[in-house]
């Protein structure tokens, strides 16, 4: 049987609906905007469940509010500390803990390549775009940028990638440092790392611009020989 999840006074059956709670909380509020109180005793409750309490309590805590993680342009609770300055946390790493060592490794590795998706991406809209639109490659529909995602091609897909990139270079992940930027983002130390995840994704990705949610569906395309309309990072 599933433990219950209690946050303050709140008691959620399932891990799911304690972290739906606080996703709405965080998306009732536009940029910039302060917790009323009962959110505010809510989102402390939650906050004392984050493995580093302690240090982001020292300075004192005055409230909380709804700001922009500028990196990723995503809405991110804030704590206010008594001197006004403020602090990013993951209401989801208060929930689910630290992420394990091959999840850190993953996302990290795909936080180094964005800038090299976003160029295909761009790229690609710059020579086929006709009236902010394109096609997608699976379905050959038209869509705008924001409904379109960049999808690694079977069956050199993202974890497979990644699964031979430990292998090539005989990495242990669980000795792997971070530095962590805010909750649950993080840089690899060895900035080595990152140069040739980089280098070695750039070869064995076959990139394709796709619909969200058409990304799941091509296990008909699983063969390893490049195709003509393959997206390549140059």
């Amino acid at each position: 049987m599933k433990k219950q999840i209690i946050i303050g006074e709140r008691v959620f059956k399932y891990k799911k609906d304690a972290l739906g709670h606080f996703k709405a909380i965080l998306n009732s509020y536009d940029f910039g905007e302060e917790l009323n109180e009962n959110d505010n005793n809510d989102v402390f409750e939650l906050l004392k469940l984050h493995p580093n309490f302690e240090e982001k309590n020292n300075d004192g805590i005055k409230g909380f509010k709804i700001d922009k993680v500028k990196k990723y342009n995503a809405k991110c609770f804030h704590i206010i500390k008594n001197d006004l300055s403020l602090e990013a946390f993951s209401y989801t790493k208060c929930i689910n803990g630290s992420h394990s060592p091959s999840t850190k490794f993953s996302r990290t590795c795909r936080d180094v390549i964005q800038n090299d998706l976003r160029d295909v991406k761009q790229k690609y809209f710059g020579q086929n775009s006709k009236k902010g639109q394109v096609k997608c490659q699976e379905t050959g529909e038209l869509c705008f940028w924001e409904e379109l995602v960049i999808d690694h091609r079977q069956p050199n897909t993202f974890s497979v990638i990644i699964d031979r990139f430990i292998e090539v270079y005989k990495l242990d992940i669980k000795s792997i440092e971070y530095i962590e930027k805010i909750d649950n983002v993080y840089e690899f130390k060895d900035s080595k790392i990152a140069e040739e995840f980089r280098e070695y994704h750039k070869q064995k990705a076959n990139l394709r611009i796709v619909k969200k949610g058409k990304n799941a569906g091509r296990a008909h395309q699983a063969r390893l020989k490049q195709q003509k309309k393959d997206l390549k990072i140059k």
